[in-house]
């Protein structure tokens, strides 16, 4: 596996850097931009019984890709598959602003999710191709601010389109920012790709895909499109638990499957597991169907209903920034995820009591009830994962949790809506009767805004009674995960888990990178990052040996330079930095009087006692990494020794980690 950052100047990193993270801002807006929307396109484009599916298609598209795309760029180059998932993304984004009906939108958003799903993927692993290990930390947290930022700015940006522009700009504005991305990816991006082919559990995909659309498609037909007892609903049913049934049998076969079955042998896994997917559940549900709520009901624009989620999203972010903090600190988890589902199970109770008379202010404490549940469970089963499992699984089982989270909302938004797209069309009916209004009027936002005052409370009553019923399904849900939540076992945190319950973008993200190799490449990343001061000092100092600083930073440059032909000019040491040749050539002088280097023509190579203080070095940095890993014990040692003796070799790439987060110019000799 080829993991290891490509030289490029900082000029060009930061270009990538910023091109990469809006690429996956924008995919992360599109998760919650269109919540606010919703009503205004239901109806402009009518079939409100489609609605979940703007949401659940890009969500099931999105995880479907994200299974695919890690490995797609390892054989053909994460630069082409990170270009095509943006192109993708542009497509899927013209196509839904285009939409004249809700089918072409719902496909649309599938389009738009496989680019999405690509995106979120590729991004972490093109940062890895242009950043060194030993500074990655701060971008990984940077970039997972990402998740957090979209979270609250979507229904916002999504209410403000609508109401200044049209609901089509939500989908617009992707365009020209994302062909921004396409061309500074394009011109700037290395080609990198894995030298080992990786296996693809391509019937694992199939079967867990066709499961999950077809179980989806039942919720959200049966007694709306279908009666439950219709031979559509029937077939579809048993065909779902048939592909589930394969999906099973071909994650035994498969060489690499996409969620292992061993996993669940352990209770920790798979109580992480339920309880990611009903997080997933209560939250995008809630969050797709209040806007319904505020905008029919209490009558707020698409903007003021942006504005009055913030309490539920800001409830949501500040208590689980809290609990990753409290976590990393204590190393004590259990009883948040506890507690957190006694609150999601009591939000969504006091939900389905929202009625016409419920002030602002009541329904905004709702909100914050069911967000701060939300976000005291969101970070805890990711760290315990990562607690529990071997090495050789930790890919897999990290990216099985938010997996199954994201499965989780697609699934609870198809939920609510089928029960909603049911309930409505009850309520609704006789509503219009009794008000004597016509229908259309009572389908539209505008139009309820406009009936006289009397009508108007009739028929946001029948909204209101609809919303109750779909807040009331989803208790029971909310409680088997205090259930569930109570069967959590208390165990001690590893302590590169404990410093990962800090980064929020773990709790939001799409699912990571299936491979054990590249999630330790985070933990050592985050490692670095939280370490208080420069670690190369340290070592130094404890290995006892003969450098300064300045030093070991050169010795480090020589052997990158010249790995290939054994030497190296000063230039080929240092051209990546954008700093002048010249500045070294003192420092390369000491190291030469020393006897560490020799120079012949302008060409730098290792004596013997060089290479031996490398070698050194190298294992010095090694025995302060493992120190950090000392509460590992994988079952196959021998792969995580090999893991940590190349994460060990990056950490010191090109030599970054003897800097500050400068460059080589502060380390010229006294």
């Amino acid at each position: 596996m080829d993991t290891e950052a490509q030289p490029v100047g900082r000029g060009t990193r930061n270009a990538v850097v910023v091109a990469i993270m809006l690429g996956m801002l924008l995919a992360a807006l599109d998760q919650t931009i269109v919540a606010t929307a919703l009503p205004t396109i239901v109806s402009d484009l009518g079939g409100a019984n489609h609605l979940s599916w703007v949401v659940t298609s890009y969500l099931l598209a999105e995880t479907i890709m994200t299974a695919l795309i890690g490995k797609f760029g390892d054989l053909y180059g994460r630069k082409r598959m990170f270009l095509l998932s943006v192109v993708l993304f542009l497509a899927g984004s013209a196509l839904c602003g285009m939409a004249d009906s809700m089918l072409w939108l719902v496909g649309s958003r599938a389009i738009q999710g496989l680019g999405a799903g690509g995106l979120m993927v590729t991004a972490m692993a093109v940062i890895a191709d242009v950043v060194p290990l030993s500074e990655r930390g701060r971008y990984q947290g940077v970039m997972g601010s990402v998740f957090g930022v979209s979270t609250v700015a979507g229904p916002l940006l999504g209410g403000l389109f609508v109401d200044h522009l049209s609901w089509r700009w939500a989908f617009y504005v992707n365009i020209p920012l994302g062909i921004v991305v396409l061309i500074v990816a394009s011109l700037t991006l290395p080609s990198v790709k894995a030298p080992v082919s990786p296996r693809i559990d391509y019937l694992g995909i199939l079967f867990i895909g066709l499961a999950a659309t077809g179980l989806t498609l039942v919720t959200t037909w049966g007694g709306n499109e279908y009666a439950w007892t219709s031979t559509v609903i029937i077939a579809m049913a048993i065909g779902s638990i048939v592909a589930l049934g394969l999906f099973v049998a071909a994650e035994k076969r498969a060489a690499e499957p996409l969620l292992p079955l061993r996993l669940f042998r352990s209770g920790v896994f798979t109580i992480c597991s339920i309880m990611s997917f009903i997080v997933g559940f209560a939250m995008l549900g809630g969050v797709t169907y209040l806007p319904t709520y505020l905008q029919f009901v209490h009558g707020a624009s698409a903007t003021e209903s942006g504005l009055q989620m913030l309490p539920l999203v800001g409830g949501l972010l500040i208590a689980s920034i809290g609990v990753g903090q409290v976590i990393s600190k204590t190393g004590r988890y259990r009883i948040f995820p506890i507690v957190g589902t006694v609150l999601i199970t009591l939000g969504l109770f006091l939900l389905s009591l929202l009625s016409n008379d419920t002030s602002y202010i009541v329904t905004a404490g709702f909100m914050v009830v069911l967000g701060v549940g939300v976000g005291l469970c969101m970070p805890v089963p990711t760290v315990v994962v990562q607690s529990t499992v071997d090495y050789a699984d930790l890919g897999v089982a990290t990216s099985g949790v938010s997996f199954l989270r994201t499965m989780g909302s697609s699934f609870g938004v198809a939920v609510f809506g089928s029960i909603y797209a049911h309930q409505l069309p009850e309520k609704l009916g006789p509503a219009v009767q009794a008000a004597q209004v016509d229908a259309r009027l009572a389908s539209t936002v505008e139009g309820v805004r406009g009936l006289p005052d009397a009508a108007r409370t009739v028929i946001t009553a029948a909204y209101a009674d609809s919303l109750h019923v779909v807040f009331r399904w989803a208790v029971p849900v909310a409680a088997l995960g205090f259930l569930t939540a109570l069967l959590l076992k208390e165990v001690p945190l590893r302590d590169t888990a404990r410093m990962s319950a800090r980064d929020v973008g773990e709790n939001f993200a799409a699912p990571a990178s299936f491979d054990s190799e590249r999630e330790l490449q985070k933990l050592a990343a985050l490692v670095v990052q939280h370490h208080k001061r420069n670690p190369a000092p340290e070592v130094l100092a404890q290995s006892g040996i003969p450098l300064t600083l300045a030093q070991a930073w050169l010795i480090m440059r020589v052997f990158r330079g010249g790995a290939e032909s054994g030497s190296a000019t000063l230039a080929e040491i240092t051209g990546d930095l954008e700093v002048p040749p010249g500045a070294f050539e003192p420092l390369a002088a000491q190291l030469v009087a020393l006897g560490h280097l020799s120079e012949t023509l302008g060409h730098y190579r290792f004596t013997p006692t060089g290479l031996e203080l490398f070698q050194s070095f190298i294992g010095a940095y090694r025995r302060w990494f493992l120190t950090h890993l000392a509460d590992w014990s994988p079952e196959n040692p021998e792969a995580f020794a090999t893991a940590v003796n190349r994460i060990t070799e990056q950490m010191l790439d090109r030599g970054h980690s003897l800097t500050t987060g400068k460059h080589a110019a502060p380390l010229t000799p006294a």
